[in-house]
């Protein structure tokens, strides 16, 4: 979905593909907060970059190898498809197809959406032709159908540069009538009023207070002081953990001793190599051979805030909230 888009375009008028996994809690990468963020300017996120014109470049390719293999004539749609009621709803489509020979200014059957991703994730796909992918590109596929209206969009993975599978989505109107209305609300309800979506992750929380107060304090309530307790039994459960792996892996490196490789019936149980040589750069011999140049390489890093729950003996185990009230 890269090919078709001006890298110039304003992406703060509008919900896109990209966008609704996202707003959903269905992206890794992206959070409602990351979207909402983008949408009212106060983060500006650089489009144009490396991965992008990779991007561009590997679509093409698997969009070439899907006609290849699938026989289908393909078109590109260069502008946006907008939501014929709400402007802010747009679709920037990969391709359209065609039954081979067809006029490709006619009607197309289907649409394309292409991606790649790395081989190892392959977990996370199901079997080839089915819908299995991941829920963030189901998502965003069922978007376009609903914007286009038409019935099936093929998605196109080229694992590695080894392994293209295609996997079919068709239309189900009550999903897509879903992620119309959670777009509009998403759009109306935060975006419009300025309103920040609940933080879902430790990462949103450092991404909506990176500003701290100097000198501010405030008093928690009993709730918190009790979660902060039972965080250190939390704590003290995972330490002993530790050490009883660690007890584990000198038991295997007893057993090991000079061996590379411990095996149990063919199957591989363990590894103990020493990795490739890494090489790092000596500061402290720079600084000491050539003062004169360090202060000039020196830059200052931009640290985020760092949350340190203290020790308190103020709540004891039977007082500590039920975990389903945490977010009460």
């Amino acid at each position: 979905m890269l090919n078709n888009q001006d890298f110039t375009q304003d992406r703060t008028k509008y919900l896109g593909g990209s966008d609704i996994g996202a707003i959903l809690g269905l992206s890794k990468y992206r959070s409602p907060l990351d979207v909402w963020l983008e949408k009212t300017g106060k983060v500006v996120k650089e489009v144009n970059n490396l991965p992008v014109r990779f991007g561009t470049f590997a679509e093409s390719f698997v969009a070439d190898e899907y006609s290849r293999q699938t026989r289908f004539s393909l078109s590109l749609q260069t502008k946006a498809i907008t939501h014929r009621d709400h402007s802010f709803l747009v679709a920037h489509i990969d391709r359209f197809a065609h039954p081979l020979n067809a006029d490709i200014q006619g009607e197309p059957t289907h649409l394309l959406e292409c991606k790649t991703a790395n081989p190892f994730a392959k977990s996370e796909w199901g079997e080839l032709g089915s819908d299995e992918v991941p829920m963030s590109y189901l998502a965003q596929c069922h978007w376009y159908l609903a914007l286009t209206h038409l019935k099936r969009c093929d998605l196109a993975v080229l694992f590695g540069n080894s392994e293209l599978r295609i996997y079919h989505i068709y239309k189900d109107l009550d999903l897509e009538a879903t992620l119309l209305d959670k777009a509009i609300d998403f759009w109306q309800n935060y975006v419009q009023k300025d309103i920040a979506p609940n933080p879902q992750s430790t990462g949103d929380y450092q991404t909506l207070f990176q500003t701290e107060s100097p000198g501010k304090v405030i008093e928690a309530d009993e709730k918190t002081a009790q979660l902060i307790a039972y965080s250190y039994e939390l704590s003290n459960d995972i330490h002993a953990k530790e050490e009883e792996v660690g007890t584990i892996k000198q038991h295997v490196m007893a057993v090991m001793q000079d061996a590379q490789e411990l095996l149990y019936q063919g199957r591989l149980l363990a590894t103990w190599k020493k990795p490739k040589a890494s090489f790092r750069f000596d500061s402290k011999r720079f600084e000491t051979e050539h003062p004169e140049l360090f202060p000039n390489y020196q830059v200052p890093i931009a640290n985020s805030r760092r949350l340190v729950l203290k020790e308190s003996k103020a709540a004891s185990p039977h007082q500590m909230p039920a975990p389903n009230t945490l977010g009460d």
